[in-house]
């Protein structure tokens, strides 16, 4: 999962932050309105847990925004203000759930999952593909029924490419995706090219069923065999 959190409460972003991570999430943050919509303007998120409150404005003029560029990214909005107005406002703007402070993580991070699937792989539990079975929960692949060992990242290309089959992929996406906004730093796409070449191996070892094929001076497509 590539997440957002927009949060203006140092304390609780971090504490989402961390919960997150454990969850091997890539997470991005922002305390207020101009960074949260800077980065929702640049980057594609799977989801964006997304605060009312902000200093500089509304976070539901982010969402009107985000809507308005025509983007899916999901929208879990968590808020202090829990009357109704405020939640049919939030979801008929189009959030994909709201849910009211104060919370338990472990329900924040069970709601933000089920928006990453359903935004993704429409709520299935499982995915199947080729000779593949993802299991997203536990982030295991098994492979004509048996264990694929595939690292973090191996996993997470997997997973981006299963969720967009079919479509070219440029190597800026996948990486912005993959390893989130600090790519704007690397010189160069070597720890992809280093991945990919792994994983395609793999999934050509274990007679997958499908090939993630490079396009020359692009990116890549995911096909199946």
């Amino acid at each position: 999962m590539k997440i957002l959190v927009v949060e203006d409460e140092p304390e609780l972003r971090e504490i989402i932050h961390d919960a997150l991570l454990k969850e091997d999430a890539v997470v991005e943050m922002a305390g207020d309105f101009d960074s949260a919509l800077d980065k929702m303007l640049i980057y594609r998120y799977d989801c964006i847990l997304l605060d009312i409150n902000l200093p500089g404005g509304s976070g539901l003029e982010l969402l009107e925004e985000l809507k308005r560029q025509g983007e899916t990214d999901g929208v879990l909005i968590i808020s202090a203000r829990d009357a109704l107005d405020d939640r049919l406002t939030g979801l008929n703007l189009g959030a994909d759930d709201y849910l009211t402070k104060p919370f338990h993580i472990s329900e924040l991070i069970a709601r933000t999952k089920s928006i990453v699937r359903r935004k993704q792989f429409n709520g299935k539990a499982t995915i199947s593909i080729g000779n593949l079975v993802l299991h997203p929960e536990d982030r295991e692949v098994i492979a004509s029924g048996n264990p694929l060992p595939l690292n973090r990242k191996e996993y997470e290309i997997l997973s981006y490419f299963v969720a967009n089959k079919g479509r070219l992929v440029d190597k800026t996406a996948l990486a912005e995706h993959v390893w989130g906004d600090h790519i704007d730093e690397a010189d160069n796409f070597e720890f992809i090219y280093s991945q990919m070449k792994n994983l395609r191996k793999k999934l050509k070892d274990a007679n997958a069923g499908i090939e993630i094929r490079a396009v020359y001076g692009i990116g890549y497509k995911l096909t199946e065999e």
